[in-house]
């Protein structure tokens, strides 16, 4: 265990393996819900929207996108130009990559290892689908 600095507010913390403090996880956690249900009921929003009239952080509306518990939609299909694949820098939805680029991880670490396992977790979305995700600019 490990005694770090948290990601979000600075505070030195025990870790097992998170950058996050329990602290900050939990309000997150209480933003995603809040920021969820508010694109749910404003299908046609934007990030800034969202971060102004639920109050919840751009910071924090970004962190939930790249853990692939929001998704941007916008009309070109493309992100809206918010999030940006961590390899080539196209626009993405939601995630750290796009999907060109988690097929090439996959396959690079396919390629690394005997079992072929790694590929089982790449499904395009950048980091797994979860069942409560929502979309930001969604019609």
């Amino acid at each position: 265990m490990n005694i770090i600095q948290c990601r979000f507010c600075n505070k030195p913390f025990a870790s097992v393996g998170g950058r996050i403090c329990p602290a900050c996880m939990d309000q997150i956690d209480k933003d995603f819900i809040t920021v969820r249900d508010y694109i749910y009921e404003h299908k046609q929003t934007n990030i800034d929207i969202v971060a102004e009239e639920t109050e919840v952080s751009k910071r924090i509306i970004l962190h939930l996108l790249k853990e692939g518990r929001l998704i941007i939609d916008s009309p070109t299909g493309d992100g809206g130009g918010v999030l940006f694949c961590e390899m080539c820098k196209k626009s993405i939805k939601t995630g750290r990559l796009c999907k060109e680029c988690m097929g090439k991880v996959a396959l690079t670490l396919d390629k690394s290892t005997s079992g072929g396992a790694a590929t089982a977790g790449a499904n395009g979305s950048g980091s797994g689908n979860l069942k409560s995700s929502a979309k930001i600019g969604q019609k």
